[in-house]
């Protein structure tokens, strides 16, 4: 069972979150909670015309992840915890390379308000891939409208990324290097990474290698 009760898993795309997420929470009996990225209506317009849909598509991201988090306040009887498949930080994260500056300004003020107003997860884990093992997960996952995304943007996110959960001083941040493991078929590697999840984490950043 998990020593803290209210576990988000980060990382770029295609890196293994939603996998992750979903083992973990039928492991321990806990609440699944899933970013509903489909039903953003400008996501595929934002990959083709990026600089015009941007901000339509961070703020719908923003006021979905919002909603969807507010709703793990509610008391649940029958899970022994939560696990998220992102946090709340990532609208920000992604903003940040997103955005022009004033519409980052006015995008990090809502945000901050937003913010305060969520439960915190107790544990972050952002799952860390080089560029090349992205780009293969990408290519895998056959969503169209994603194999055209530069390598230069998904830098840019991964080290916003690190930025950003380097900045939460009072927050628990693993960052788990992969280096090509696969988490959905390589038992050993999972199982110790659910031996650290298992335990107490002590506040800060932390990167570990499985």
């Amino acid at each position: 069972m998990p020593f803290h009760s209210y576990i988000a898993v980060e990382g770029l795309i295609g890196a293994g979150k939603t996998t992750l997420a979903k083992r973990l929470a039928a492991q321990w009996n806990g609440r699944l909670v899933l970013e509903e990225f489909d039903e953003n209506p400008f996501l595929p317009k934002f990959y083709e015309e990026p600089e015009r849909y941007g901000f339509s598509v961070e703020l719908s991201f923003l006021a979905q992840r919002y909603h969807q988090l507010k709703r793990t306040t509610e008391q649940d009887l029958f899970s022994t915890c939560t696990v998220a498949d992102y946090s709340i930080g990532k609208s920000v994260v992604f903003a940040n390379v997103t955005l022009q500056a004033d519409e980052y300004a006015l995008f990090r003020d809502l945000y901050q308000i937003m913010y305060a107003d969520l439960p915190r997860p107790e544990v972050i884990v952002y799952l860390h891939l080089d560029m090349m093992r992205v780009k293969e997960r990408i290519r895998s996952r056959a969503r169209s409208y994603e194999q055209s995304i530069p390598i230069e943007y998904l830098q840019k996110l991964q080290e916003r990324y690190l930025d950003h959960l380097q900045k939460l001083p009072d927050d628990r941040v693993l960052v788990v290097d992969l280096q090509g493991h696969d988490l959905l078929n390589d038992a050993l590697v999972y199982g110790k990474l659910v031996e650290v999840l298992a335990a107490e984490i002590p506040k800060g950043y932390r990167v570990i290698t499985l």
